[in-house]
């Protein structure tokens, strides 16, 4: 029989967002184990806020938040509230219930900032990385680094000289000035941009175009590929292997252990600073620097530089995640700390999704 088209819809609703999503649906995994690391973090957040006034948005609440939007490839703010309205799946994963109100983007974003201020990102990171060595996901001895270019939110019409006049003429077009960069010689030195004064014009390599753009790095571990550690800093000549010392001093323990690389970190004095903190650097080697390679057959005898070597190429896979699905190719924050603070937090979001594919290989494995 031919059901009825009803279009006057139902008063009262007694379901909740909680049995609308599938026992097994790949969400449950992740937010189970990002709930466990926001509640060893309820010091911190407690720290951040006062102890009077109104309530705010919890904060667990505005990273699970975060998480959507990086998990989705949600390209903004407001966009996101639009979603997470009509969302069953993501008010529940956020923790709303149907009749709750979403959030005034603006609201939003405020609250999302006082996160901004402290070390939240790299905190949560932290922790989802114990979760992975608690499971016996990582390694403790072998490390690949790496670093890539983020471009920044800002246009090459904004890099302008330091010393440009502030008594020019008006631009033709406040929106989209009209801007002749022929015959003129623009480096870092001399210019900056006035939209993202962070920001550093750089380019991935020769006859490749220039961007202003930020440099961000990872360490992972060569077991099975989880972010250990991230940082950004300015883009320059020796940002990569400036952001790999400080990295690696920030690892545990005070055994010897590898760390692979590619042909960049093949300098002498990075190979030296590497000697000294106790790490074999098993980087490319790179024959064609002037002076020759600093890794000889001391290192590349060992049955263990071929492992690395083919180890590292799996840091490629962070990178694509990170700019194709947590928007990273382009971020939508200014300043060096606030760009670092989301892609710490991005190598957070991929760490989730690794680490519940992972589980479930092994419990099918099992």
């Amino acid at each position: 029989m031919r059901g009825e088209d009803k279009l006057q819809a139902d008063m009262f609703s007694y379901l909740s967002p909680e049995s609308r999503v599938r026992k097994d649906h790949p969400l449950r995994a992740i937010r189970a184990m990002a709930d466990q690391a926001l509640d060893q973090m309820s010091p911190l957040f407690d720290a951040l806020y006062a102890t009077t006034g109104r309530p705010s948005i919890p904060p667990e609440k505005l990273l699970r938040a975060q998480l959507i939007q990086m998990l989705y490839s949600v390209r903004s703010e407001r966009l996101l509230m639009e979603e997470i309205d009509y969302s069953v799946l993501f008010r529940w994963f956020v923790g709303m219930n149907m009749d709750d109100e979403v959030w005034d983007v603006t609201v939003f974003t405020k609250n999302r900032d006082r996160l901004l201020d402290g070390d939240v990102a790299r905190e949560f990171l932290l922790q989802v990385v114990s979760q992975a060595r608690a499971q016996g996901l990582t390694s403790d001895e072998h490390f690949t680094v790496d670093g890539t270019l983020v471009e920044a939110w800002a246009g090459l019409k904004s890099f302008q000289p330091k010393d440009q006049d502030k008594q020019a003429p008006p631009p033709d077009d406040l929106g989209n000035p009209t801007v002749n960069f022929h015959g003129q010689k623009r480096c870092n030195d001399t210019h900056q941009s006035t939209t993202d004064p962070d920001a550093r014009l750089a380019r991935k390599g020769s006859g490749k175009e220039a961007k202003l753009s930020y440099n961000s790095n990872l360490l992972v571990e060569n077991r099975n590929g989880i972010i250990v550690d991230t940082e950004t800093f300015e883009a320059n000549g020796t940002a990569e292997r400036d952001a790999a010392l400080v990295m690696l001093e920030r690892v545990e323990g005070t055994e010897r252990v590898t760390l692979g690389g590619d042909k960049g970190y093949d300098t002498a004095d990075f190979v030296a600073e590497c000697r000294n903190m106790n790490v074999t650097p098993h980087v490319a080697q790179n024959d064609k620097r002037p002076g020759g390679s600093a890794i000889d057959g001391r290192t590349t005898r060992h049955a263990g530089y071929a492992i690395s070597q083919r180890k590292r190429k799996r840091i490629e896979e962070c990178f694509g995640w990170l700019k194709t699905i947590a928007l990273m190719r382009k971020v939508r924050h200014r300043g060096l700390f606030k760009v670092g603070w989301v892609f710490t937090f991005a190598a957070a979001a991929y760490n989730l999704v690794r680490m519940r594919k992972l589980s479930a290989s092994s419990v099918g494995a099992a």
